[in-house]
């Protein structure tokens, strides 16, 4: 298990989630839920994968311990696109809730 896996145990309630990756990553409710809601459209549908997905896109893209993480407009969705095209996602390893990022 990664140390961001430890950091936040991904079987949490949906707020108790959020309110970790605050304090961790600085992303604020809003955004988390935005992030949560957009990989879902993207085809991740089953939520305990999706968390670790979350959580290795927030480890890719934020500072830890920071007070708050701002993407910018259209930032978000542009650093989850590249994200995602960054995965290699693929039905074997979405099944066995793997993730590469190269």
């Amino acid at each position: 298990m990664s140390e961001v896996h430890e950091l936040i145990d991904i079987n949490l309630t949906d707020l108790s989630f959020a309110n970790r990756c605050l304090e961790v990553y600085g992303i604020n409710r809003g955004i988390y839920n935005t992030i949560d809601f957009w990989f879902y459209e993207n085809g991740i549908k089953e939520i305990k994968l999706r968390r670790k997905i979350i959580l290795n896109f927030l480890e890719c893209v934020c500072i830890k311990n920071s007070k708050r993480t701002k993407f910018g407009n259209g930032g978000l969705t542009s650093a989850l696109t590249i994200f995602l095209k960054g995965a290699s996602v693929h039905k074997r390893s979405v099944s066995n809730a793997k993730l590469n990022v190269h």
